[in-house]
């Protein structure tokens, strides 16, 4: 297939049994591969939906301006697709993010606008949040992308990688188990696979330090993963359990995913093996599990994959599964 554009290249993702990260008889661990978009991760199907289905229905129009709060890998999607489409795209972002995240931002073309100022959660969220929308009201011919009240965010995974998922596979799916942010992801998923398996089960990983489950607040050092405040669109009847993962495990999951399937992997990543490891000792029985690896391993060099900035995290914490 030939496509007009790299944008055109987002989905068909492929998925692979993690047999050797999870060799435990009986069970079978799925994972979709979402590093593998063009645009690095998971990200680049919400930015293509949005972006496209504003232009179809005429609430975007080239000219036009994006902006949004992001961390990474929203805002390298979101540029993207922006400069394929005849669209400006302004990412706020914080001391938190990455060099290489900055560069890449710089690279497909976002302006970009740091908030430094602490706030009232001792992150950079709600900073972050508050200056794209000053930004979006006072430049003309600007919209807020929005993604934790976007309905389109979920929309894009139902439409896109929820159907994928189950063109891909035959029989039982017994467990979804996906990290959450947004929770745009694991619910969009989670409806589509439900339309055909109902009785399945939905464990968010969400990070320690996140409050989206009602968990304390708390420092968090991976991006992209777990938030300091609930999503607009998050439903709580969607997720049957809830594992909280802390930034060690994270990296410990992502290097035991490079050690036994080489699949260089995201932070989030790490973080779902940890989630997917305490699910599987915890099983009673045979069980397919289907699973989402949403970033590549090259922007957290510094972070999940440094010995020293491992070596500085505080001690493990045993996660726990509690209800949503």
């Amino acid at each position: 297939m030939i496509h007009d554009s790299v944008i055109g290249c987002v989905g068909s993702t492929p998925m692979i049994r993690l047999d050797r990260c999870f060799p435990e008889p009986g069970v079978e661990v799925l994972a979709k591969l979402e590093m593998l978009n063009p645009g690095g991760s998971m990200k680049d199907r919400p930015a293509r939906f949005i972006v496209e289905r504003g232009l179809a229905d005429g609430t975007l129009r080239p000219g036009m301006r994006l902006v949004e709060s992001t961390s990474g890998n929203l805002g390298i999607a979101l540029a993207m697709a922006a400069g394929l489409h005849g669209l400006s795209f302004t990412a706020v972002v914080d001391p938190k993010t990455s060099p290489a995240n900055l560069r890449l931002l710089e690279l497909f073309g976002a302006d970009v606008d740091m908030v430094t100022e602490l706030d009232e959660a001792g992150g950079y969220l709600h900073s972050r949040v508050r200056r794209a929308r000053e930004i979006a009201a006072a430049t003309p011919n600007a919209t807020l992308i929005d993604q934790y009240a976007n309905e389109l965010n979920w929309r894009s995974y139902h439409e896109t990688a929820g159907a994928e998922i189950l063109a891909d596979l035959e029989g039982p799916i017994d467990y979804l188990v996906a990290a959450v942010s947004t929770t745009g992801s694991i619910q969009g998923i989670a409806r589509r696979l439900r339309e055909h398996h109902p009785s399945l089960e939905v464990v968010a990983v969400d990070a320690v330090g996140s409050i989206i489950f009602d968990a304390p607040p708390g420092p968090r050092q991976i991006p992209g993963f777990g938030a300091s405040r609930v999503p607009e669109i998050y439903e709580p009847g969607e997720i049957d359990d809830v594992v909280h993962v802390a930034d060690a495990e994270s990296a410990a999951g992502c290097r035991r995913l490079l050690a036994t399937e080489k699949i260089f992997a995201g932070g989030s990543s790490g973080a779902v093996i940890a989630g997917v490891e305490h699910l599987v000792s915890r099983l009673e029985g045979p069980a397919r599990i289907v699973t989402v690896l949403p970033d590549r391993g090259e922007r957290y060099l510094d972070l999940v994959y440094d010995d020293d900035w491992v070596a500085a995290l505080p001690e493990p914490w045993e996660p726990e599964v509690t209800a949503p």
